[in-house]
């Protein structure tokens, strides 16, 4: 019997295969595709996740070392001036998705996860201790069992449907949205910024949401090719299965802009992106678990790809999750260690569907909305505004439930330096747990749980002088005094208890 079955070998199956390994679980992954896709999905990552591979160490193999926050973005076709609040942790990583799942196989590879490519899970039954799966391969259909499953195959996510968990949420079928990979003419590119000039709109910057009252008009000069993206607020019958040519998006460009841009066809052998969208949707599983089943990514939520959140919150899902399944498979978990994970996964998603609904509206077309944007971009002057809108989209505002009264409980731990220059990023490598001891004094209270977490002497700059960190590097207890009392002490043992099961009699 397998420990866990993972169904769908995208970067939230991936990132899960990788943090189980880490754990000392080794799970099967089973895609469906004979071969990695070549579609043309995310164009990067955005917020946390970027900060979370660097503390895993695989930025490096993406991009070399984690560099500055960025200092701009957008929210609802709107820039988001980040300079207005400097200490702002707010990255991106525009690297295209299938690099970052090809990063993510070949390091899954290296921990000695199985990948079965073509491979397609058909049916499914679970009693108390094992799932059984219904599987057709290259030879056949076969079964298996395992202990869980995870799906993580997207929204049209077959575990979710043989599960029989529902997937309440809307349509909204009034939009359409064509993306392609162009080439444009040197003479209309801005030598200054690497924007458009386009008469009647002077420069459009580069990725960059330009928004009109009939559309929005995206140019992104990425890595993988430069793009054009509209969305336009019309009927369209075009069915999606027709392709997407250049011609038809140099045509809707014309109606959002009112001008013409010269898009030609793009350059190379490709693959290139071609595709037409009709509607959004937005959707939120009724559960994310049921039983011996549980669901990562786009499998538990779809929304509106703008702003970029899809790979933060789905990536988080599996690292979040990931810890918690191998506790309850090396049997430590403490009771109900499980259910957190929906717990806490499931107002992150709804946070997400929040903004992207609210981004949505804010780039419709009508006087009303133009009013509604004027009275946002006053707003978006305003530095504390600016924080909230950087930590919502980065995802630095979730706060799992703390145990205690100190600022750090229940968040993302900040990053830090001990005094011989080792990062926090770089100790956090193997997932473990950590008990950072700036103070010298903790030792004692970690015996009994030093099996399963890490004790981290040294010191280091800032108020705080002790933290335990799980292994998702969210804070489980912090203390900023010199030498915690015996209440610290106290709380620094529940908080290992709660999270990290009994103690054991060393």
């Amino acid at each position: 019997m397998h420990d866990v079955v993972i169904a769908g070998a995208g970067p939230n199956g991936l990132m899960l295969a990788c943090e189980l390994s880490l754990a000392g679980v080794r799970p099967l992954v089973l895609e469906r595709l004979p071969e990695p896709t070549t579609e043309h999905r995310a164009n990067g990552m955005v917020g946390q996740v970027v900060r979370m591979l660097d503390r895993r160490g695989l930025h490096d193999r993406l991009a070399g070392p984690l560099g500055p926050p960025t200092p701009r973005f957008v929210f609802g076709a709107m820039p988001l001036d980040l300079t207005l609040v400097p200490d702002i942790p707010f990255h991106i990583l525009p690297v295209p998705q299938r690099r970052i799942a090809a990063m993510l196989s070949e390091r899954a590879t290296e921990l000695g996860v199985e990948i079965r490519r073509g491979h397609e899970l058909t049916g499914l039954d679970q009693d108390a201790g094992s799932v059984t799966l219904q599987i057709t391969g290259p030879d056949g259909p076969y079964t298996l069992e395992t202990r869980y499953l995870v799906g993580a195959d997207g929204g049209r996510s077959a575990t979710r449907k043989l599960a029989g968990i529902g997937f309440p949420g809307v349509t909204e079928d009034r939009s359409v949205s064509r993306s392609a990979h162009v080439t444009v003419p040197q003479e209309i590119l801005d030598p200054a910024t690497g924007g458009l000039r386009v008469p009647g709109h002077g420069v459009i910057p580069a990725v960059s949401h330009y928004r009109t009252e009939t559309g929005l008009f995206i140019y992104a000069p990425l890595q993988d090719g430069t793009s054009v993206t509209t969305i336009e607020w019309v009927a369209d019958d075009t069915g999606d299965d027709k392709a997407m040519t250049v011609a038809e998006l140099r045509e809707s460009v014309r109606r959002v802009l009112g001008a013409d841009v010269p898009l030609g066809p793009p350059e190379g052998e490709g693959p290139h992106l071609g595709r037409r969208l009709h509607g959004r949707n937005t959707r939120l599983a009724d559960r994310f678990r049921e039983g011996r089943v549980l669901l990562v990514g786009d499998a538990a939520h779809v929304h509106s790809a703008i702003g970029g959140p899809g790979l933060n919150l789905g990536m988080q899902d599996a690292i979040g999750l990931g810890w918690k399944l191998a506790a309850e498979i090396h049997g430590w978990a403490p009771p109900g260690l499980l259910d957190t994970y929906e717990a806490e996964r499931r107002p992150a998603a709804e946070r997400v569907v929040m903004h992207t609904q609210a981004q949505s509206a804010l780039i419709g077309p009508g006087s009303q909305i133009t009013a509604l944007r004027e009275l946002f971009g006053e707003l978006l002057r305003l530095p504390g505004t600016v924080r909230h809108i950087a930590d919502l989209m980065s995802g630095a505002d979730i706060r799992y439930e703390p145990a205690t009264e100190h600022p750090l409980d229940g968040r993302w731990a900040p990053d830090l330096a001990l005094d011989d220059g080792t990062r926090l990023a770089e100790l956090t490598r193997t997932a473990r747990p950590l008990l950072l001891d700036f103070t010298g004094s903790l030792g004692d209270d970690l015996r009994g749980w030093t099996d399963r977490v890490d004790l981290i002497a040294g010191r280091a700059e800032g108020e705080v002088t002790a933290m335990l960190l799980r292994p998702d590097c969210y804070v489980a207890w912090a203390s900023s005094s010199a030498e915690p009392d015996d209440t610290e002490r106290k709380a620094l043992r529940a908080a290992l208890e709660r999270w990290f099961g009994s103690p054991v009699d060393m």
